[in-house]
């Protein structure tokens, strides 16, 4: 994965926009990789779906709060993917009260696949999903890679550590002090 660039996709998002009035002022809004990767440097996350126990406790909440230590180490924005639709991300970082790190809806789970990290999870009643990861990423290209450990169609477990926000700003962080 390192120093391979990501995916060009096209992500269907919801942007709120009080032109469109009504209880519900979103519209539609397609973004490009392009448009959350290139001129920047990243981090950006995965994990197998909104609303779920160790995303939702642990992984997401962490990073919003890590957010300033990451910029402090030349991150200029955090993304979190899952293969789920602009509805559910919207619904979730509403949830998690966020206000830093950014929210990237894959609903036909098409960046996940090109990445190389769609897996099956019918065994949780999910169907595709992500496999949990994380990267850091400049100008569009991979830059450091954090990969869970045992990738596998219907895992039985969901592990976490490899791409919790700690590790990855820890591996930030030894970088700049070896340079």
């Amino acid at each position: 994965m390192l120093g391979r660039k990501v995916p060009a996709v096209t992500f269907r998002t919801r942007v709120r926009d009080e032109a469109v009035g009504g209880p519900n002022p979103f519209r539609w809004e397609d973004k490009t990789s392009d448009d959350y990767f290139a001129g920047k440097r990243v981090v950006l996350f995965s994990l197998p779906g909104a609303f779920t126990p160790t995303c939702s406790t642990y992984q997401l909440p962490d990073f919003e709060k890590l957010t300033a230590d990451f910029r402090a180490e030349g991150i200029d924005d955090i993304y979190c993917i899952s293969v789920n639709d602009a509805f559910v991300m919207n619904a979730w970082g509403k949830s998690q009260n966020l206000e830093n790190v950014k929210l990237i809806p894959d609903g036909s789970g098409e960046f996940t696949r090109k990445m190389g990290m769609l897996v099956a999870k019918d065994n949780l009643g999910f169907g595709m999903r992500s496999w949990r990861y994380a990267a850091v990423i400049d100008d569009g290209t991979v830059e450091q890679w954090f990969e869970e450990e045992g990738y596998a169609d219907n895992c039985e477990s969901d592990p976490y550590g490899v791409s919790a926000p700690q590790n990855i700003l820890a591996a930030l962080q030894g970088a700049r002090k070896a340079a």
